[in-house]
């Protein structure tokens, strides 16, 4: 077959209508071959001509989308100064924009002989057991899609899953559950419509692969954090799967994630990905060659002194990407910027991103991986979101991150839960997460959305399960319930597990809503667990991570709907009033003080927080003065944000209280009725008005375990509530 230069840039399989260039990096190659797969499995090797700044390239025409292929690296096996090149692996190619099939579990993937990774290198050739890269077709007709930029402090995000969201679903067509069609069904994104979500941030749609522990337990990877190709969609979400041998699917995948995207889009929503750059599916040296260690091992990962057997591992899977490389660097942004320019998605989570900050060993905020984004004119546009730890040392850097940066804030779920279990000694990290964790995130130059508040997500508890279960029920993941978070700051009632007691049923349903309530109540971003909307649970099991099942996919025949209408109220309700989603920080002190204008700390007598109260440790209630006079920012056409003003009356008490609502005395007005907005102990929300009316100064009794929200009425005839 004969075989042109080629060029070394663009990496990867490029089609440019007559024939495709092949490019990959390895500095320590020797020589590398381009492997091609015909639909039988046959394979002919190609050996790449040329070599540009440790970039290996050639191209072949009339090679076109739909060409499977991999390589094979010629180059040492010197283990101990970090090398495992064996041409026997055939390598995925890092830049694929598709990967068809699925890793077979086979000892021929292993560069060991099976049970002795010191000996001799393992000859059996890998190919008919590993997924191949596969040639795209880059066109798409995007026709007039556009990005709908909505504005962070604006933004309502949806953490979903792919496949779990619509596997059941019974609107959806049997054909297309499971897949990107399906959650790009009009089914599917009536749902999200009706809750008013802006985003939906999907859990790992990046190729991964499944563990072979979990293979061998009947388990799957069902989250997807083990990546393999970041350019690549997860060839098991298309509607044809992709296996190889099956010419139909091959790049199907691409196609269908356009279009998911594009009908996301059309209804207003964004597209936020949950992306594992952290490290890959190939593990520790006991792990398979499947891709990155086959091509430069040492590059590609962290490796200790003792390079042989030992890499740095700050993630808990094995390996972590060597983030000090300028060529995995230029991988991570290439990726980037093909998923935000080629697949016009709108933002990125980052999973476990403080190992992303390790330069030497501490995590480093200035490090280079944040000054490339930075100074990126394509990646630093979109919504970045951190998850700001990792497994290592020191790692645990929620309010770290640079000021582009949106972070899950793991100090608010925590103080929300403890709040709502009842814990001693909250109130003040309470007043602090609620309105926007500014102790966190303002000395840097940010704003209440750097804070993504959420009270559960993907890892954990759904939030039925967190109101109904004490304790872990790992059992099904097969590891003697040993995995997953022992401390998980929940309440179950009373009860562990199913009940049938009505009080018990009765608290769990106020105490969801009052969950769901303080999130779309708290300044900052609320991101949503998907299903937890519904009631969704998943029996206990805290760490679902291998229950691709009944266990974690949404159950919409059993759908709680009171509990679905609420949320939809809420989040309309949110939407509504700029109050709950201020731009900027309250101008008092972060918590209380004196003579503060657009925020009021209050007891339940009506008189304002003292030093003494806030240190009370067994305070478990609160009243909160919102000002919609104060708000201070302007709208996008210049004018003053104006909104009505709020009260909320928080109690985590078991019992009943009486809040005595505000009359102005304490700054110097005197105010008319208070009108009922929400109330989490009946699940009424009144968002366009109907509610109880309340005089200025009465005492309300508020049930306990439960919040109440009221809005101030007109003072008079063409004046706001001050």
């Amino acid at each position: 077959m004969r075989i042109y230069p080629g060029n070394a840039y663009p990496l990867g399989a490029t089609y440019d209508g007559a024939g495709t260039n092949f490019a990959v990096f390895s500095e320590v190659a020797e020589r590398v071959e381009l492997c091609l797969f015909d639909e039988d499995g046959d394979e002919t090797r190609v050996e790449l001509p040329e070599v540009t700044a440790f970039c290996w390239h050639g191209y072949l025409p009339q090679v076109g989308p739909g060409q499977r292929y991999g390589f094979r690296v010629h180059g040492p096996w010197a283990p101990d100064d970090g090398h495992r090149c064996l041409p026997e692996k055939l390598l995925l190619d890092p830049y694929a924009k598709a990967i068809a099939g699925q890793v077979e579990w086979n000892p021929a993937l292993f560069s060991y002989p099976p049970g002795n990774p010191d000996g001799e290198p393992n000859r059996l050739d890998s190919a008919p057991y590993s997924p191949k890269a596969v040639v795209v077709n880059p066109y798409f007709d995007w026709g007039d899609d556009h990005p709908p930029r909505i504005p962070p402090h604006e933004s309502v995000i949806y953490e979903v899953h792919v496949k779990g969201f619509t596997v059941r679903h019974p609107d959806v067509p049997a054909e297309l559950r499971g897949t990107y069609a399906g959650l790009a069904h009009p089914a599917a994104i009536a749902h999200l419509k009706r809750l008013g979500v802006t985003a939906v941030e999907l859990m790992p749609v990046h190729q991964f692969i499944h563990d072979q522990r979990l293979i061998e337990h009947g388990l799957r990877n069902y989250w997807g954090y083990n990546s393999i190709g970041y350019l690549a969609p997860h060839n098991e979400y298309a509607t044809v799967a992709s296996q190889q041998g099956v010419a139909a699917a091959v790049g199907q995948q691409v196609q269908e994630w356009k279009q998911l995207v594009k009908a996301l889009h059309r209804e207003g929503i964004e597209v936020i990905l949950d992306v594992v750059y952290n490290h890959t599916a190939e593990g520790n040296h006991l792990g398979p060659t499947l891709c990155f260690r086959g091509l430069d091992n040492a590059a590609y990962y962290r490796l200790l002194p003792d390079r042989r057997r030992f890499y740095m591992d700050y993630t808990g899977t094995g390996n972590s990407l060597n983030m000090r490389h300028p060529n995995v660097l230029q991988l991570i942004m290439d990726s980037l910027r093909y998923w935000v320019e080629e697949m016009h998605v709108d933002g990125f989570r980052f999973d476990l991103a403080a190992t992303l900050a390790r330069e030497l060993h501490d995590v480093d905020r200035l490090s280079a991986f944040f000054d490339i984004i930075q100074q990126d004119p394509v990646v630093r546009r979109v919504k970045l979101i951190a998850e700001p730890w990792d497994v290592g040392e020191g790692g645990y850097q929620v309010g770290n991150f640079p000021p582009l940066w949106s972070e899950w804030n793991g100090k608010y779920r925590d103080t929300v839960r403890d709040y709502w279990r009842g814990e001693d000694r909250t109130l003040g990290d309470f007043a602090n997460r609620i309105t926007g964790s500014s102790d966190l995130y303002a000395l840097t130059g940010r704003v209440p959305s750097a804070s993504i508040n959420f009270v559960t997500a993907h890892d954990g508890f759904t939030l039925a399960d967190l109101v109904s279960y004490n304790e872990k029920h790992n059992e099904a993941n097969g590891e003697d319930n040993r995995d997953g978070e022992s401390h998980n700051r929940s309440f179950n009632c009373g009860v562990e597990g199913p009940a049938s007691d009505p009080q018990v049923l009765a608290l769990r349903r106020r105490q969801q809503r009052n969950l769901l309530a303080t999130l779309m109540l708290s300044q900052g971003i609320p991101m949503l667990l998907g299903g937890d909307e519904i009631g969704r649970t998943q029996r206990g099991n805290n760490n679902a991570y291998c229950q691709d099942n009944e266990v974690s996919w949404f159950d919409w025949q059993s759908a709680d709907e009171q509990l679905l209408a609420f949320t939809a109220e809420l989040i309309a309700l949110r939407r509504k009033h700029p109050i709950f989603r201020r731009r900027r920080w309250f101008l008092g002190r972060p918590i209380h003080g004196a003579g503060v204008q657009d925020i009021g700390w209050l007891k339940p007598d009506g008189g304002e927080m003292s030093e003494s109260d806030w240190r009370e440790g067994q305070a478990k209630s609160l009243g909160v003065f919102l000002n919609g006079n104060a708000i201070q920012t302007l709208d996008v056409h210049g004018e003053p944000v104006v909104d009505a003003s709020f009260y909320i009356a928080w109690n985590a008490f078991d019992q009943a209280l009486p809040f005595r609502l505000p009359d102005g005395a304490a700054w110097g007005r005197t105010w008319g009725p208070w009108i009922t907005v929400l109330d989490t102990e009946t699940g009424e929300v009144h968002a366009a008005g109907g509610g109880e009316e309340v005089a200025a100064g009465e005492e309300v009794r508020i049930a306990g375990r439960s919040v109440r929200l009221f809005r101030r009425l007109e003072a008079g005839p063409g004046k706001k509530s001050p």
